[in-house]
C-alpha cells in the first residue's frame, strides 16, 4: 500500500471524491504541514496555524498508480489560485501534494509539468514532503457521507 496527502481546499469534498476512486483503500481528513501541534478546527480556521485542510490517502498501487491519482486530483482543483478553492478562502484552503515516500517526488513533479501545459498562469500548488498530519475531529471524517447535502466545492 502507498500513501500520500492531498490538499485541495475544503477537505470534505477532496475526501469524498478520492474515496470513490477504485484502488483507494482508506481516507481521512486532517491538518497538514503547519506549525501548531494537535490543532483544532477553530484554530486552523484562523489561518494562524500554518496547516492546510488535507486528505490522507492510502491506495493500492496495483489498482491505481500515483500518476492516475494525481491526474484525478488535478481535475478537481484550480492549481493556479493561491489560498482559495471555490468560495473557501485562507491559507488553510491552499492546494498541496504532500508526499511520504521520496520515490514519489519525480512522479509528482512530472505530473505538475504536464498539468502546467493547460494553464497560462503558474501553478501554485505546494509540493512538499509531509512534515506532519493531525487527524481532524471525528465530525469532519466522512462528512459528506454522513451529510450528503453538505457543502462541497467539488462537483461530485
Amino acid at each position: 500500500m502507498k500513501e500520500i496527502v492531498l490538499a485541495g481546499g475544503c477537505f470534505w469534498g477532496v475526501e469524498e471524491y478520492v474515496s470513490r476512486l477504485k484502488g483507494v483503500i482508506e481516507t481521512k481528513v486532517g491538518y497538514a504541514n503547519g506549525k501548531t501541534e494537535n490543532p483544532t478546527y477553530p484554530e486552523v480556521r484562523t489561518g494562524e496555524t500554518g496547516h492546510a485542510e488535507a486528505c490522507y490517502v492510502k491506495y493500492d498501487e496495483k489498482e491505481i498508480f500515483l500518476e492516475e491519482l494525481l491526474k484525478r486530483f488535478w481535475r478537481v482543483i484550480d492549481p493556479t489560485i493561491m489560498n482559495r478553492q471555490g468560495s473557501d478562502e485562507g491559507t488553510q484552503y491552499r492546494t498541496g501534494i504532500y508526499y511520504i515516500s521520496d520515490e514519489d517526488l519525480p512522479i509528482i513533479k512530472e505530473s505538475m509539468v504536464e498539468e502546467q501545459k493547460k494553464y497560462s498562469e503558474a501553478i501554485v500548488t505546494e509540493i512538499e514532503s509531509l512534515k506532519c498530519f493531525y487527524d481532524a475531529e471525528e465530525y469532519h471524517q466522512k462528512y459528506l457521507k454522513k451529510n450528503p447535502g453538505g457543502y462541497c466545492h467539488i462537483k461530485l
